[in-house]
């Protein structure tokens, strides 16, 4: 993004001389391609070290990934890795109750709650120099997809039969086949490789890869599920099925889908022709 489009014009932050310039590293994912290539050093959240910074910062990437809000990567790149000017430039005070009342969900979905450290009042008014949310802007210029839930996992289907199956589907907005797999990163935690496939979307105004990628993120968003479904390292395979409701997606059912049993090929290739009641 360019940043100059976020920024309020007004009375800046100075910064001493005990600050330098840094390349942003590769390891710091979420702030690769934003826009600036160099950061502060001591950042804004008081990091002194770029080991201390990559550490840190590596525990929101998850965050990041689940789109929680349009800004919320902006947000956190400008305090672990602040543009490199004459002064720090902070995120305003609108911008972080934005992202928290967005992400703030999430978090508490994975047990956490906002941390003390992003208290919104810590931050300038939208008056002075700061990086300003450009949410309402973001509303005409983006679709706006439903968000996922955190939710109650539900159960892993593995005894069915493909007319009840169609039942379901006939009560469903989607059905997305995903594969899953999982491997322990360097800070010795899981990321989850997620391949999806849409099997069928209802007609409504969603396209296949936006159904798609709102699966990717309620996986994210609802990742004690997600850890129920990879046991093992070893790829599985199931069809997740739901509802779209009020803007927010739900998943309703999980089928395992294993090579052997042959119920859920038939009721997907028999969807294309079933006529609902």
């Amino acid at each position: 993004f360019a940043v100059s489009g976020f920024l309020r014009v007004a009375i800046g932050f100075d910064i001493g001389l005990s600050t330098k310039c840094v390349v942003i590293p590769k390891e710091m994912d979420m702030c690769q391609k934003i826009g600036y290539s160099e950061m502060r050093l001591p950042n804004l959240m008081g990091h002194t070290s770029m080991a201390e910074v990559i550490l840190r910062s590596g525990t929101w990437q998850r965050l990041v990934h689940t789109d929680c809000h349009p800004h919320v990567r902006t947000f956190l790149c400008s305090m672990f890795a602040p543009i490199c000017l004459d002064t720090f430039i902070h995120p305003c005070r609108s911008m972080c109750v934005a992202v928290r009342d967005s992400c703030a969900p999430v978090l508490a979905c994975h047990g956490h709650s906002w941390p003390d450290s992003l208290d919104c009042d810590r931050f300038p008014a939208d008056e002075d120099m700061c990086l300003a949310s450009l949410a309402e802007e973001y509303k005409y210029l983006h679709k706006v997809l439903p968000k996922p839930a955190c939710q109650t996992c539900p159960a892993v289907e593995e005894f069915f039969l493909h007319k009840r199956t169609l039942e379901i589907f006939c009560n469903s907005n989607f059905a997305v086949k995903v594969k899953l797999s999982r491997k322990r990163t360097a800070f010795g935690d899981h990321e989850y490789n997620i391949e999806c496939q849409v099997e069928f979307i209802s007609q409504e105004s969603l396209l296949p890869y936006e159904t798609r990628s709102m699966i990717q993120q309620w996986l994210l968003v609802n990742e004690n599920c997600t850890q129920r479904m990879t046991p093992t390292h070893r790829p599985m395979v199931y069809l997740l099925v739901g509802n779209i409701k009020e803007g927010i997606i739900l998943v309703n059912q999980v089928y395992r889908w294993q090579r052997r049993d042959l119920q859920l090929t038939l009721a997907t290739q028999k969807w294309r022709y079933h006529k609902c009641l």
